[in-house]
């Protein structure tokens, strides 16, 4: 393969799409290559046994300002509008209306102190003496995939504030969507991975396992894992978007599912968390859409000891925290049945980003272009929403519309 195009799109994930969607209406000449063998990068809906399985992305949030929102209207794709219930505690088990009080009480607090956080590090405003520490990093967790002291208050209270309480979710699945919102017009071929980028005269140069292609711009949409690592070799150009991405490391996220052999045991559409002590601890989702099936969620610690400690053990674990709650009969209403493991996929490296204590500038500066030729989004180049989905697709369009602009200053 060897081949000239006004515009190449690295990556198929949200971005893609997004950069994608914008081109499509365009006279210019676009490929988009991507690593895996199918679209969606972080957003991937697998079906298993008549289920659709979100393993990543799951929820349109900020819903009402979110474009996914509007797509899945247009591409027939069926919306739960319902309040997510994420701050539910199924009958209070294990966590009494009081406590649940105090610990959104210490949440709120150490939310409103972020911003004067010594340092910018998020864990310098945990109040040592708090009995709701472990529920604090626990909930933090699940937003960033991080550990407190490795985090900027300044950017997860960024974050905070833009978001807004309406968050729904797909019946046919996020990753379903994204798939089915790539745009015929803009060819794409799928496991074809970059494995090196070069800056000769009047454009860019990709290589791939399948040949060298010229492009005069180039959307770059790889996570910042990949953008920091060595499996693309990147020039030497390039090292100050590498250092903004080093400071953006992904945080660890993953999700296990029991399949339910008994739903006398569980309601459907209900939440709980496991321990709301304990940091490391799982939050499930029990019978999303009345599927017969619990998704666990894991957030930083928790995930991080899924991949060191493997599946096993974290399926373990999280069977002994349902024991606790629903009692031992529920051992054998479940099984495990699958889990998933971002942290360990070359092509992506992990779940979104964080940003490093005093680096919240360094999604400015990754979003910057190279010259007019090269051109950088995904989530980790939003100002406001990254970490989602709808933060990658704004970032892809975004980039599109500055590759445009810097193809028609060159016409």
């Amino acid at each position: 393969m060897s081949a000239e195009f006004d515009l190449v799109i690295i990556g198929a994930g949200a971005a893609g799409v997004g950069a994608a969607r914008r081109l499509a209406g365009e006279n210019f000449s676009v490929l988009a290559l991507e690593a895996a063998p199918r679209v969606g990068g972080r957003v991937f809906t697998t079906q298993i046994k008549d289920m659709h399985l979100d393993f990543g992305a799951e929820w349109l949030h900020s819903a009402a300002r979110n474009p996914w929102t509007d797509m899945a209207g247009r591409l027939g794709f069926a919306l739960d509008r319902r309040r997510a219930n994420w701050w539910m505690q199924y009958k209070n088990l294990g966590f009494s209306v009081e406590e649940q009080a105090a610990a959104g009480a210490a949440y709120a607090a150490w939310s409103e102190a972020l911003a004067g956080a010594p340092g910018d590090c998020a864990a310098k405003v945990l109040a040592p003496e708090s009995a709701w520490s472990g529920y604090i990093r626990a909930i933090a967790g699940y937003v960033s995939g991080a550990e407190l002291e490795a985090m900027s208050a300044r950017d997860y209270a960024a974050y905070d504030e833009a978001s807004t309480s309406d968050n729904w979710r797909i019946f046919e699945g996020f990753g379903a969507l994204t798939a089915a919102a790539w745009p015929e017009k803009i060819p794409l071929r799928l496991a074809t991975a970059v494995t090196s980028v070069t800056l000769p005269p009047g454009g860019v140069a990709l290589s791939t396992r399948a040949g060298r292609i010229f492009a005069r711009t180039v959307v770059c949409t790889v996570s910042t894992d990949v953008l920091a690592g060595v499996s693309i070799r990147w020039p030497r150009e390039f090292a100050p978007w590498r250092e903004a991405a080093a400071h953006l490391p992904l945080g660890r996220n993953e999700k296990l599912f029991f399949e339910i052999l008994d739903d006398r045991c569980f309601e459907a559409d209900t939440h709980l968390i496991g321990d709301p002590r304990d940091p490391a601890t799982a939050a499930y989702d029990i019978r999303p859409f009345g599927r017969p099936v619990i998704e666990c969620f894991l957030g930083g610690a928790s995930a991080l000891a899924m991949e060191r400690d493997g599946p096993a053990s974290a399926f373990s674990n999280a069977l002994d925290a349902l024991v606790r709650l629903f009692g031992a009969d529920v051992r054998r209403a479940l099984r495990p049945l699958v889990a998933t493991h971002w942290g360990r996929d070359p092509r992506i490296g992990g779940a979104y980003s964080y940003a490093l204590p005093g680096c919240a500038g360094s999604r400015e500066k990754l979003a910057r272009p190279f010259e007019d030729r090269f051109f950088f989004a995904g989530e980790a180049t939003d100002p406001r929403d990254f970490t989602a989905a709808h933060g990658a697709y704004a970032s892809g369009w975004r980039a599109a519309e500055e590759a445009l602009a810097a193809l028609a200053r060159r016409r």
